[in-house]
């Protein structure tokens, strides 16, 4: 039986990372925004490694807080290690990785979400969305208490449907044993709306105490930490003092851990046919490694501490689902885990995604209006491709509500406008991982610049506080400063300390006057030479550390990442120029808007395979038609000829205007007078 429990403007069901993000992002635009959970305990939980971060997805969580999300925030406040990947490579795939405290993170985005105005939250089974013709307008909890929205975010994770597996057994439910939802995924496809199955998985849990970490390699926090946000935060764990990082260790698999593994295939469930779903690629289990890899005699394993008052520790890279004895065996052939007990076995899970072409750039449903969904559902992995989904969802519904245009992100502004693009055009086979090189534009789209590229975005939609904005203004001020400065100072030939930095750093030494802009474009100039070379000019140093430190404070890293940034769009003026024109010609297509009814069967000449794909994806422009898996350049072609036909015909339909009537100026009677006279 059905009862009225509350009404709101949006609704969003499950508190994951993707769910966190939307109500947050809803509530702070203003909207009465409820947040639906399973199980409150579990808010934002981390059910697989604690970590957040790398390559592209750093950068995810860099523009989720560039526009105001929250989850860049939570990650510095619980971190227990810091650490800046591929710091040998060019900066954009540079990316900072934070280990959280698994506890504190769920902990600390509890607190946001208590604490967020026009949010609220309640524990409850959603079991069916509420219908009305034609639309989404609220939910139905499993104690028949409906909910009124204009729009409903959701967020529902590996929990549709989920089914765990552990070698020979198989049970219904979520990650960690959670409860799962089967009648919400029913009704989804009774909407018809397609759904895909998929698999993944995690890696055993073991007790720290019994580690030999002597026979591992300790993989410690950067001396200088960075962090995510671009406003000042803190770790409550090791505050301003690095050397309070706890490290993870890296170790090795052996000939002895293969064996085993070869000699159980018949019990592996991967192996068996007793996996259904299709699991990430570019994250495989341990069984999945070494029949792929034979050749390799090891494969590396990361220990991961889950938290600062835990000694337990998560073994990255031994995701399986094999059997728990097996598993055992497994963890003590490792050198270094002979003593150690699991805490936790690994497990796969398989649970139910929507496939994503269903979707529009806002993350709707486009065939039920008012439904729109984020996360693992759209058919992604990881935590931060997760977030910014949510942060894009819950924005979008909370525009909808407000009868606003709704926030889109082309692929050439923000890796999320890239994650978006890729999933609704893309044919997604397996679990979406974003990675820097499914960019174009990586160089422009960078991590350290996400506030650059993103925060008058999260400005004008609202989301963007006054302590971001005044600090966004002062940071792009401070570059202009450091530019204008770089490019006004000359060096002289006859400066014996500058001819001595050069040739100390391999550079050769000045025969004429340079500019220092010039100086450093050559590849030999770091950014420690850099500052030296600051130094002999102008007073040049002492005004950057003087700005620097009015914003940040004296010995922050994150200032000497605005000089960083500087000497990037130095050294790169070239390149970025020339991914500029290509991103300029890339928004040109974008321009060319397709309309929304166009009938593809009626256009003649486009392939069979691009109507159906076309079909299904409607694309929004010629831009977005080209990327639409199935689509060729021929196909581009025609509709690009068909477009110019369609406004040559409007164009001569349109009802010619008549001239207006032409009247003959009237003589004053003193003028017409005198004429006849």
């Amino acid at each position: 039986m059905r009862f009225a429990a509350g009404q709101f403007e949006v609704i969003v069901i499950g508190a994951g990372h993707a769910g966190c993000e939307a109500a947050l992002a809803s509530a702070r635009l203003g909207c009465q925004t409820l947040l639906v959970t399973m199980n409150w305990d579990r808010v934002a939980f981390m059910y697989c490694n604690p970590s957040l971060g790398g390559p592209a997805k750093g950068h995810l969580v860099r523009e989720i807080d560039a526009l105001g999300g929250q989850m860049a925030i939570t990650a510095d406040r619980t971190s227990l290690q810091a650490r800046r990947l591929n710091t040998g490579k060019g900066p954009a795939v540079q990316a900072l990785r934070i280990q959280s405290d698994k506890t504190g993170y769920q902990r600390t985005m509890q607190d946001f979400l208590a604490a967020q105005p026009n949010l609220t939250i309640r524990q409850a089974l959603v079991e069916r969305l509420h219908l009305v013709n034609g639309r989404v307008e609220g939910i139905v909890t499993q104690t028949g208490a409906l909910f009124t929205a204009r729009a409903v975010v959701l967020t529902g994770g590996t929990f549709l449907r989920g089914r765990i597996i552990l070698g020979d057994i198989i049970y219904d439910g979520g990650p960690s044993g959670e409860r799962t939802s089967g009648a919400l995924s029913l009704q989804l496809q009774e909407m018809g709306i397609e759904l895909g199955r998929f698999k993944t998985g995690t890696s055993p849990r073991i007790q720290g105490k019994r580690v030999d970490f002597s026979r591992f390699i300790p993989q410690n926090g950067d001396p200088v930490p960075r962090r995510f946000s671009f406003l000042p935060t803190e770790s409550r764990y090791w505050g301003r003092d690095p050397a309070r990082q706890i490290p993870c260790w890296l170790g090795y698999t052996t000939a002895r851990t293969h064996e085993l593994i070869r000699a159980n295939l018949h019990r592996a469930p991967l192996f068996t046919g007793v996996v259904e779903g299709i699991g990430p690629r570019r994250c495989p289990s341990i069984e999945d490694k070494v029949v792929r890899f034979a050749h390799r005699p090891a494969h590396q394993i990361f220990l991961e501490p889950e938290g600062k008052e835990t000694s337990e520790l998560y073994v990255a890279g031994l995701s399986t689902s094999m059997p728990e004895d097996v598993q055992i065996d497994l963890v003590h052939s490792i050198p270094g885990l002979e003593e150690v007990s699991i805490l936790r076995p690994g497990y796969a899970i398989e649970y139910d995604y929507l496939r994503p072409h269903q979707l529009s750039l806002t993350l709707e449903v486009r065939t039920w209006p008012g439904l729109f969904c984020a996360g693992q559902i759209n058919g992604t992995s990881g935590y931060e491709e997760a977030a910014a989904q949510g942060l894009l969802a819950g924005i979008n519904a909370a525009l909808m509500s407000q009868e606003r245009d709704p926030f889109v992100l082309r692929r050439s502004e923000a890796y999320l406008g890239l994650l978006v693009d890729d999933l609704i055009n893309r044919e997604i086979h397996e679990p979406y991982r974003l990675l820097t090189s499914r960019s174009e534009y990586r160089l422009t789209l960078r991590s350290d610049n996400a506030d650059l590229r993103l925060t008058e975005k999260g400005r004008d939609l609202g989301l963007v506080s006054e302590e971001r904005w005044q600090r966004y203004c002062t940071k792009r001020q401070t570059m202009t400063n450091i530019e204008e400065q770089w490019r006004e100072t000359i060096l002289s030939p006859f400066d014996e300390r500058v001819q001595r930095i050069l040739t100390g750093a391999g550079s050769a030494p000045l025969r004429s006057g340079q500019r220092l802009q010039e100086i450093l474009k050559r590849p030999e100039v770091s950014l420690a030479i850099a500052k030296e070379l600051s130094s002999s000019g102008k007073d040049l140093n002492e005004n950057v550390e003087a700005q620097q430190e009015n914003l940040f404070g004296e010995g922050d890293a994150f200032a000497e990442e605005i000089l960083e940034e500087a000497l990037i769009k130095v050294k790169y003026q070239g390149y970025i120029a020339k991914q500029q024109e290509e991103i300029h010609r890339f928004n040109r297509m974008e321009d060319k808007q397709l309309p929304a009814d166009l009938c593809y069967e009626e256009i003649y000449g486009l392939a069979t395979e691009a109507r159906v794909r076309l079909r299904e994806a409607r694309p929004a422009s010629i831009g977005q038609a080209m990327r639409v898996s199935g689509v060729n350049p021929a196909d581009v072609s025609v509709l690009l000829i068909y477009l110019e036909q369609r406004s040559r015909m409007t164009k001569l339909k349109a009802p010619e205007l008549e001239p207006p009537e032409l009247k003959p100026p009237e003589l004053k009677p003193e003028r017409r007078d005198a004429y006849y006279e």
